[in-house]
């Protein structure tokens, strides 16, 4: 567990060098999530810092995440963007895997954006759909806070009564609204995988109240609420995890549905950024 004092350090390494190419210091983050890296073609990108040449900053292994930070323009505002993120299954810790949140929030950025792609167990939702995240449950088995507590950051013991920003939660309902998106709304669960669960877990999450299943998410979240960012969440529906009528799914089907989706997952997220 690194200290307090190596971890400014490292923050404050890995933000010299990014504030050594580029003076954007956006208020808004994006986290993009598996085969939602597109989003990015919509950007206005002033400049690409791939993950490898920032000091202490983990590196994507997962083959469908690009690893680059991007800086740029989008729904006319100026946002960074990470294209690929870092997963519990990686090998890498939670404070490894919130490490860019710490660094991008030093960076000015106070509002984050995070999409991912995920398991739908609702059974109202249908691959392909996108789902608004209202609140989540931890079922990680850890998370980025445990440690000691860098009181310059936030409290030892953050409130998550409203994870999800509610004031970001009613503009995008307005903007699917507007853009007429059929959005669901509801509970993002996550499990560490990297396998995919039985036909009893997804029974189990069901009956605790999950309508989605992911492997991400929850740990940038929770670092962004401590920081007291404000937090916008869009899962794509990949997968019907329906545990009567289960069928084996393999990443290409995963990849095919993020595709189907991201592009009202990305007129959601534009939109919200125009209306702030």
């Amino acid at each position: 567990m690194e200290s307090v004092e190596t971890f400014r350090k490292n923050r404050n390494e890995a933000l010299e060098h990014i504030q050594s190419i580029t003076d954007m210091r956006p208020e808004y983050m994006l986290i993009l999530g598996t085969g939602l890296g597109q989003l990015a073609d919509e950007m206005d990108i002033k400049t690409e810092i791939p993950y490898n040449e920032i000091p202490h900053f983990p590196v994507s292994t997962v083959e469908s995440h690009a690893g680059k930070l991007l800086f740029g323009n989008l729904g006319g505002k100026d946002v960074v963007a990470m294209q690929g993120r870092f997963h519990f299954y990686e090998g890498y810790t939670m404070q490894q895997i919130v490490f860019p949140i710490r660094v991008l929030k030093a960076n000015g950025a106070n509002t984050l954006f995070v999409s991912n792609a995920s398991g739908g167990m609702n059974p109202n939702f249908k691959r392909g759909d996108i789902m608004l995240i209202n609140d989540h449950i931890n079922l990680l088995g850890d998370n980025p806070l445990i440690g000691p507590n860098d009181d310059e950051l936030g409290l030892r013991f953050p409130d998550m009564s409203e994870p999800y920003t509610e004031r970001l939660i009613d503009i995008a309902h307005t903007v699917a609204l507007e853009e007429n998106i059929f959005m669901h709304q509801g509970v993002y669960a996550a499990m560490s995988g990297p396998m995919l669960e039985t036909k009893s877990e997804y029974r189990f999450l069901r009956l605790i109240g999950a309508d989605v299943i992911g492997m991400s998410t929850i740990p940038e979240v929770i670092a962004a609420v401590h920081m007291g960012m404000e937090v916008l969440g869009i899962s794509v529906i990949t997968d019907e995890c329906f545990p009567d009528s289960l069928q084996p799914v393999v990443m290409e089907d995963i990849l095919e549905a993020a595709g189907m989706a991201e592009p009202k997952m990305t007129k959601v997220m534009i939109g919200v950024l125009e209306k702030l």
